[in-house]
This record gives C-alpha cells, sequence and structure tokens, in this order.
C-alpha cells in the first residue's frame, strides 16, 4: 500500500478577492504530517471546513510576500494558539518575512504555547526542510518581488517484506529491517539467500512543485524537471499574454509550456485571475499543449499517488 502523498488545495485565486475563490493556500499530507504552502486569507477557515488537523501543521512555506500569499499567516498562528497547539511552527521565509510577521507576532500573540521559528530563505536553488521522509528544495520564480517555488521529494523508501519466503526461509524478526534496506539474508548454515527473493520493490518516491507567481522562464523547467505533480500559477488566459508578462505572471498556455519542456507527468493550474467564471477555457488552452491538466478548486484533495481523472 503506497504512502499518503496529498494535496489539499485551500485556495487558489490570484490577488483581488473574489466570492469564488480564497487566496493561495494549499496543504501537502505527507504520511499525516501537514506542509501548508502560502497563507492567503481564509486559510484558518479552510482548514477547517477540509478536517484537516491543526495538531499535525508543523511547517509554512510562503513563496513570496505579496499579500494575498501571507495575510492568513498571523490569524492562523492565533487560533492555534487559541486552541493549545504545542511543540514547534517554523515559517520558511525571507528575512523581510521574518521581521514583519515576527513583530506581528510579538504583538498580537505575544504567549504562545508553541514556539514559533524562522527559518530564513534567499531566492536560489538551495535545501530548505529534510527529515526522514522528505526533502525540500526552493528555487528562484520571477516575480515583481523576490520569489521561490518549492519542490518536495520523497527519500528512497523501504522495500517490502514477502511474508511467505520469510516465513519458509526462517528469518528471524530482527533481520526484518535489514531487508527492507536491501540487505541478504545469511542462515546460520552460510547460505545465502538474495534479498530479491525475499522482498519485492519500494514503493516510487512521489515529487511535488510549486510555482507560485512567475512569467515563463526555461529555468524554472529546469528546476521542476521530471517531478510527478507540479503546480504551476496561470492568471490569465493566452490571449492576455502581453498583460501576464507585464504584472510578472503566465498564461495556463505558459503553464503547459513549463510542463512540456520540463517532463513533469501531470500538472495543475492555479492562482485564477478574478474575470474568469470558470477554468475551462484555461484548462483547454493548457490541455492543448499539455494533456494530463487538471485546475486547481477550492476543498479539492488530489491523491498524488494516483493519476489524475480526465
Amino acid at each position: 500500500m503506497a504512502t499518503k502523498f496529498e494535496l489539499n488545495i485551500l485556495g487558489c485565486g490570484s490577488a483581488t478577492a473574489s466570492l469564488r475563490h480564497f487566496p493561495s493556500c494549499q496543504v501537502l499530507n505527507i504520511r499525516d504530517n501537514l506542509f501548508m504552502i502560502d497563507c492567503g486569507e481564509g486559510a484558518q477557515l479552510q482548514l477547517r471546513k477540509m478536517s484537516l488537523k491543526y495538531a499535525r501543521l508543523s511547517n509554512i512555506f510562503i513563496s513570496h510576500l505579496h499579500g494575498d500569499h501571507c495575510f492568513g499567516l498571523p490569524g492562523l498562528i492565533s487560533t492555534m494558539a487559541l486552541l493549545g497547539k504545542t511543540g514547534e511552527i517554523t515559517i520558511h521565509t525571507f528575512d523581510a518575512g521574518k521581521r514583519i510577521f515576527g513583530e506581528i507576532l510579538d504583538f498580537f500573540c505575544r504567549e504562545l504555547p508553541f514556539n514559533v521559528r524562522f527559518n530564513v530563505i534567499s531566492p536560489a536553488n538551495a535545501l530548505i526542510y529534510e527529515d526522514d521522509a522528505i526533502t525540500v528544495h526552493a528555487f528562484p520564480l520571477y516575480h515583481r518581488v523576490p520569489t521561490v517555488g518549492f519542490r518536495f521529494t520523497e527519500k528512497p523508501k523501504m522495500r517490502h517484506i514477502r511474508a511467505d519466503m520469510a516465513q519458509f526461509h526462517e528469518v528471524p524478526h530482527y533481520e526484518m529491517n535489514n531487508l527492507r534496506m536491501g540487505a541478504d539474508f545469511v542462515k546460520p548454515d552460510g547460505t545465502v539467500i538474495p534479498n530479491k527473493e525475499l522482498t519485492t520493490d519500494a514503493d516510487p518516491c512521489l515529487s511535488y512543485a510549486y510555482c507560485s507567481d512567475t512569467v515563463r522562464s526555461q529555468r524554472v523547467a529546469e528546476a521542476v524537471a521530471g517531478v510527478d505533480w507540479l503546480y504551476h500559477e496561470a492568471t490569465y488566459d493566452a490571449s492576455l499574454q502581453e498583460k501576464a508578462r507585464a504584472r510578472g505572471h503566465s498564461t495556463s498556455a505558459d503553464a503547459a509550456l513549463i510542463a512540456q519542456q520540463a517532463g513533469v507527468k501531470h500538472l495543475i493550474l492555479g492562482h485564477f485571475s478574478k474575470r474568469y467564471n470558470d477554468t475551462r477555457q484555461l484548462v483547454n488552452e493548457a490541455r492543448q499543449i499539455f494533456p494530463s491538466t487538471v485546475a486547481a478548486e477550492e476543498c479539492l484533495t488530489i491523491d498524488l499517488t494516483t493519476p489524475p481523472l480526465i
């Protein structure tokens, strides 16, 4: 059974408020650990609506310091305090974000029951987070202010034990972890049982990349090359290419070209302008270039271990 790797869309609108979309915010659920990416207004409301547990949220990644990507942060931290969350929250943001939000939290949230730690990042390629299961790299995007994307990559997983063969060869319990790590089993009489006879292949390692506000760039395609799933902003349709570039944004066709150039498997469009009553035009344009394209929408959960239904 594959490990959990789910994307929850809390908001996928652009800067101007609308009745259709919340501002940018999403949560990756990786093995029941929650990683928030951007934190637009309404993030705490959407967390409740999607039944995502505050207690499992310990890392928040802010792509850039435009309000539609971070104005939800003070309210979220305040609510988590009122709910009695303990432990630590790490906010990955630029130095200016640490200063600004540090001052806001010091004023409005003086007695937090948990520690808030700021991990200062820069608009450059860098490893910014690592645990036993994943790594997270930041990479530069090209917007009107310093902006980064994030690439989440699972670490290699352990192999699966073939219970029937392990029992047949009388493998002791204390050897099971060695088998999962790929070791052969040596019997007491010296007979070597190859690992491939006792195990099956590990689950594939998944990867997900998040590209918020950015113009189309070959360097972005290189940064997300080969990921299983790519979220890329598609603020406008192709007829508004000049406006998109002038404002530091991409069209749906731009997003599809990045997905194509990067050799990703699946594309998710988001960060939609309020001018669109639905996303069919944007998705159809993208699919002309990159067929495996879907649209983000509020309260949508995408199982990243399986292909999308198109």
